[in-house]
């Protein structure tokens, strides 16, 4: 039976592809069911909610940050201040004419009996009006003091005030100063040359 075949198979006849028209009864079925049918609404996925999440930004380690150039500051123009020029004392020739009467005393400051505080602000506003107004030369009285009794003392408006004359605030004002003579009040009172207005 070597010789024998088998028989060739049938394959499975093939399908046409091809779409065929519907009969009339087959349509006037279709159309009655599409009449009866309802859109299907669709769903809407609800879209997940978009968190925000903090961005964590690492920061270098304060070992590692370099540090920032600090800003150059700038440099301000300093003020020029002069510094107030020593004081010279009167000449005698001066003196000995404000003494006799030759020469003028342009205006007195009697300081008889105020305080500290209150003779350093009347000599302070004296010598800025005499600079303002041009004087030459004024008078200022400080007092002898107690020289009488067992509580005799210096005046102390007399040590005070030619300490102040020596002061940069007076200095700019006063070109110097000496002790008046017996008659304008000797010990306690001082002729003061002023500076000349610039």
């Amino acid at each position: 039976m070597k010789g024998t075949r088998r028989p060739p198979q049938l394959l499975d006849p093939v399908i046409s592809r091809r779409k065929r028209a519907l009969s009339e009864e087959e349509r006037a079925l279709w159309d009655s069911v599409a009449k009866q049918t309802r859109p299907i609404r669709k769903k809407r996925v609800a879209k997940p909610s978009v968190a925000v999440e903090p961005v964590h930004v690492a920061l270098p380690s304060p070992a590692v940050r370099k540090p920032e150039p600090s800003p150059r500051p700038v440099k301000m123009a300093a003020p020029v201040v002069r510094p107030a020029p020593p004081l010279a004392p009167l000449g005698r020739r001066e003196r000995l004419q404000l003494s006799r009467g030759k020469k003028e005393i342009d205006a007195r400051l009697d300081l008889h009996g105020m305080t500290q505080t209150r003779a350093h602000g009347a000599l302070r506003a004296f010598l800025h009006r005499c600079h303002h107004d041009g004087c030459s030369f004024v008078l200022i009285i400080t007092g002898k003091g107690r020289t009488v009794g067992p509580e005799s003392e210096r005046g102390i408006l007399r040590r005070q005030v030619p300490e102040w004359l020596g002061l940069p605030e007076f200095r700019a004002l006063v070109v110097g100063y000496e002790e008046a003579s017996i008659g304008h009040g000797g010990g306690g009172a001082l002729y003061v040359r002023i500076r000349r207005a610039r």
